[in-house]
């Protein structure tokens, strides 16, 4: 084999290498990529000066009530004083409690719930049950589900860490009332009713106690 023959070979075998040892530490390129910008200059479409800015609102306070009011406040107070808490969370909750409290007291009994209402509050309930039963009347319902549930306000008191927040409630049920004989004296049975409302739970921020009571009703 003549030389120039044998040199081009050993080139070709120096190219092959080199190639091979590149792709192996940069990786493969494939399609089309944007040349990279000459040195000073910023990508095109980004600002010279960028500045990444951390923290802003907090989304689970804004979603629910307005930046920079009384009851956006008194949000991050209770977080500030009980970090896990968490307003989502808590509507979440107290969903679920409208439901129990509602069908608890529709259906007279107030053991169940008696924890998760204040002491007015259960003394009101109670007075409506016992003079359901001196009538001898009674409720039947049916909870068909919430079709809203909204944060109306919320207020903290930082001499007590007590936390106050109203909620608005939209349920449906069916109910009708009955007296001794059985026969219906209030309401049609099937009959889908839409009944709002304005529910305020208390609880000191901080306790070893996470339930909320129930301290006022209203529409």
């Amino acid at each position: 084999m003549n030389s120039p023959i044998l040199q081009l070979l050993v080139l070709a075998g120096i190219a092959v290498f080199l190639i091979l040892r590149l792709r192996s530490v940069l990786g493969t390129r494939e399609g089309f990529e944007k040349p990279l910008p000459p040195r000073g200059e910023a990508p095109v479409g980004r600002p010279r000066n960028f500045d990444v800015i951390e923290g802003g609102p907090d989304l689970d306070i804004t979603d629910h009530v307005e930046e920079g009011s009384d009851a956006a406040r008194a949000l991050a107070q209770m977080k500030r004083v009980e970090p896990s808490f968490n307003v989502g969370e808590f509507l979440g909750g107290a969903k679920g409690a409208y439901e129990m409290i509602l069908m608890g007291f529709e259906s007279g009994d107030l053991a169940e719930i008696k924890p998760f209402l204040s002491d007015d509050v259960y003394a009101s309930f109670a007075e409506v049950v016992n003079a359901r039963e001196e009538q001898g009347i009674h409720v039947e319902a049916e909870f068909l589900g919430v079709r809203e549930t909204a944060l109306n306000d919320a207020t903290y008191d930082e001499a007590t860490s007590e936390a106050e927040l109203t909620v608005r409630f939209t349920g449906q049920l069916t109910s009708v009332v009955r007296d001794r004989g059985g026969d219906v004296i209030e309401g049609t049975p099937g009959e889908i009713k839409t009944q709002r409302d304005v529910w305020t739970f208390a609880r000191k921020m901080g306790s070893d106690n996470p339930n909320w009571q129930l301290v006022a009703t209203g529409e």
